[in-house]
């Protein structure tokens, strides 16, 4: 796009937000729009910035048909409603506060496939395992992995030899050379 050129508010106000920006992929986007109208050829933008020729031809189109700084910020967050009612928040907390062999399960522990499932049936609605570890996290839940411990063996002793009984070194023989 070598028609692409910014006035010196735009430039300013596209300046001000890459300096102040928290956010990589706006950072990235406001960059490639400022150098894009410095000249900066596309497709070493796109290496620059390790992304593809497309994205960059996308974030310029969707900066010149609204040239505004927050046309830059992602928008694809926030679409749909949160998984986690305060009804399957409950369910959670209260599943937790018991074993799940309570519920039919045939573990001692819970676990986040083992919690998925019961949400799943219980709740209605199957969360992926990084939303069900976030919303553990949120709840103060902290975990491991169990580790198996087995009760001592009774019966070990006389299944193991006794230590044969240390013997006196061997009092050292000398022979005389004969010659």
């Amino acid at each position: 796009m070598r028609d692409f050129c910014l006035t010196a508010a735009q430039r300013l106000r596209l300046e001000q937000q890459l300096r102040e920006t928290t956010e990589a992929g706006v950072f990235r986007r406001t960059l490639a729009v400022l150098e894009a109208a410095g000249g900066q050829p596309i497709a070493a933008l796109a290496r620059l910035l390790r992304t593809s020729r497309i994205s960059v031809y996308h974030w310029l189109e969707s900066y010149r048909s609204r040239p505004h700084p927050g046309t830059l910020t992602d928008h694809r967050g926030g679409n749909h409603p949160t998984l986690w009612t305060e009804a399957l928040q409950a369910l959670l907390a209260a599943s937790l506060e018991q074993r799940p062999d309570d519920f039919g399960y045939p573990a001692v522990e819970w676990t986040v496939p083992l919690l998925q499932e019961h949400l799943a049936h219980y709740g209605g609605v199957r969360p992926g395992e990084t939303t069900l570890r976030q919303q553990l996290h949120q709840q103060g839940y902290v975990w491991k992995r169990p580790r198996y411990v087995l009760e001592p063996d009774p019966e070990a002793e006389k299944k193991t030899p006794h230590p044969p009984a240390v013997a006196a070194p061997a009092p050292a023989r000398r022979q005389a050379l004969r010659g």
